[in-house]
């Protein structure tokens, strides 16, 4: 009597898909006149092996779900039997494969950004006036300004307001002449300057304040930028202002 059963049907299926695997395993051993595997005394061809394997794998796509997994794995079972180690060092080498083309891949990624980094740079440098030997920049048309040391910047770029117009902040190169942590404008009713870093022997500094708001010809910095460039600018360093 015969029956019907997922089990019986799933032993059946998985006894049918070894039976044709060994047969084509075997197939490919007749033809290369040498047994396969553990059949045999000959080292089994791993790579017919692998395409019998493959190819019935293949066909067991439209099995129906309840069975294609048992039968997938009596052919798997199989595979390994007949040639063994093969299907597992064919992950590996796969698995090989795909982590030096996902390190091939970061590597050209890695060097596109660099790539794009410099070219940045390079455009930088080219709309960039400052020397290198200066320690503070400032950008007027962009409001910004910077520290460096050696051509690199080491601090910002950083927001600032200039010289409102008919009270420009001047341009050119100039130096630090002196520093008053707690220093009070007294040609504009001692308005605080704190933080003043003074580069020209008229009164303009470096000094915090608003700097969404025009000076009359310092440079407004915020509170922790003009700690900063108290703290980073000394008596003689090189201002660059354009």
């Amino acid at each position: 009597m015969t029956s019907n059963n997922p089990p019986s049907l799933r032993r059946r299926a998985t006894a049918a898909g070894v039976a044709m695997l060994t047969a084509l395993s075997l197939g490919a051993g007749t033809a290369s006149a040498a047994p396969a595997g553990p059949l045999g005394s000959a080292t089994p061809d791993h790579k017919a092996v692998l395409d019998a394997r493959d190819n019935l794998y293949n066909q067991t796509n439209n099995l129906p779900p309840q069975l294609r997994g048992p039968v997938r794995q009596g052919i798997d079972n199989t595979a390994n039997f007949i040639a063994p180690g093969a299907l597992k060092a064919r992950e590996a080498e796969r698995a090989r494969a795909a982590a030096k083309k996902r390190a091939e891949a970061a590597a050209a990624k890695k060097r596109a950004a660099a790539a794009a980094a410099k070219k940045r740079a390079a455009a930088r440098q080219a709309n960039n006036p400052c020397p290198p030997s200066a320690r503070a920049c400032v950008d007027l048309k962009n409001q910004v300004t910077w520290l460096q040391r050696n051509g690199k910047r080491t601090y910002g770029p950083v927001r600032i307001s200039s010289g409102k117009r008919g009270e420009e902040t001047p341009r050119g190169s100039m130096v630090v002449t002196r520093k008053v942590k707690d220093e009070i404008s007294r040609e504009f009713g001692n308005a605080p300057m704190p933080y003043s870093v003074y580069f020209t022997n008229n009164g303009h500094a470096f000094h915090e304040g608003d700097p969404y708001v025009m000076s009359n010809g310092c440079i407004h910095l915020y509170h922790k930028d003009a700690v900063q460039y108290f703290a980073s600018l000394n008596v003689g360093d090189q201002v660059f202002i354009f």
